[in-house]
């Protein structure tokens, strides 16, 4: 089995530069060296959450210690708290 290769935020932003400039996905591919698939993903990643999402992937999720979990699941089952309310008090 071969390990996934990473690319970091600033090539995913190039290609998303050349994508606005008219390039298609081919075209970037070669331009960059990155495989046509990682491109296309990207594209269309970027096309559905803008530019945010496409250089916030890969990012590690946070991590939250059990007190914070225990307090925003109380809040939301106990106080009647919604889950996006919850998120946005605890983080």
């Amino acid at each position: 089995m071969t390990r996934r290769t990473l690319y970091d935020a600033a090539t995913r932003s190039k290609a998303t530069e050349l994508y606005d400039a008219g390039n298609g996905v081919k075209a970037i591919s070669s331009l960059i060296g990155v495989p046509y698939e990682a491109v296309r993903k990207w594209i269309d990643t970027y096309r559905s959450v803008g530019i945010e999402g496409l250089t916030d992937m890969g990012k590690k999720y946070a991590v939250y210690s059990y007190e914070t979990k225990v307090a925003a699941a109380r809040a939301v089952v106990d106080e009647g708290m919604t889950k996006p309310e919850a998120m946005e008090r605890f983080g």
